[in-house]
């Protein structure tokens, strides 16, 4: 009976070790959240797959175009929201080419994952508002371990700083989840999800939920914003996204895109 309390303690202390993490939307902020921190500002047309969701006149998220009628985004953002505006082409936040509101009724939430599909009217592609390609179901278990990619989204450069309106985007290196397991602990780090480095207080943070992350070298969709560390975005802490690799299948049977 010793031996079990004592391997009990240390586990209790083991878990208690590690960090926790908190979605990004729910980072507080002076206004409508929504931050990149210590990115640098977009040029326009440099992310045309990255939307801006304001859900429930309330909270901010962003989104990645992935076809036609079909918005990638985080479960946390559109779980609980009975509508949407979705601002499309838009680098000043609120100034888009064009927008679309949805219901309720067109977000497809993932039961088991952070991961969600908003249904849009049909959106043509040029210069402003294109769609980013997801992975091929060969790369399905590449783990683009080190690869470089960026993630954008609106707000503010650190933390607790106001919010610019302006597009903020960030280049962050992709981590192995064995070491990202060492921060946040398995319970947190499963297959489905994928961490990269924050150095230097560069990192994904509030209202960039289910924003995207692209690889630099094949411009693919490879994680959805999904948390960050309750230590604060420019902790040094990795920033976690689901793994798009990851829901391929789960994407294909509700939108058909495949490559």
């Amino acid at each position: 009976m010793k031996v079990f309390l004592t391997i009990l303690a240390l586990a209790v202390a083991s878990a208690s070790a590690f960090e926790e993490v908190v979605h990004p939307k729910d980072v507080k902020a002076s206004k409508i959240e929504g931050r990149i921190t210590n990115g640098y500002p977009a040029y326009e047309g440099k992310a045309p797959y990255t939307v801006g969701l304001l859900l429930n006149n309330a909270w901010w998220c962003g989104g990645s175009i992935i076809g036609h009628n079909w918005i990638l985004t985080a479960e946390h953002c559109t779980g609980s929201a009975e509508f949407a505006t979705i601002y499309f082409g838009a680098t000043w936040r609120t100034n888009a080419v064009f927008t679309h509101w949805v219901h309720r009724n067109d977000m497809i939430n993932h039961h088991a994952a952070d991961i969600s599909l908003i249904r849009i009217p049909h959106v043509d592609f040029w210069q402003q508002v294109n769609k980013v390609e997801l992975p091929s179901f060969n790369d399905r278990y590449n783990d683009y371990n080190g690869h470089w990619a960026v993630a954008c989204g609106w707000g503010g450069t650190y933390d607790g700083s106001p919010l610019p309106d302006w597009l903020q985007c960030v280049d962050l290196q992709v981590m192995h989840n064995s070491e990202c397991v060492q921060t946040y602990g398995s319970g947190t780090v499963g297959e489905n999800i994928l961490c990269v480095r924050t150095p230097d207080g560069k990192s994904t943070c509030g209202g960039d939920s289910g924003g995207p992350l692209v690889t630099h070298d094949s411009n693919k969709l490879i994680g959805v914003t999904n948390f960050v560390s309750s230590a604060g975005c420019q902790s040094g802490h990795p920033s976690g996204f689901q793994r798009v690799t990851y829901h391929l299948d789960w994407i294909n049977q509700h939108t058909g895109i495949a490559y």
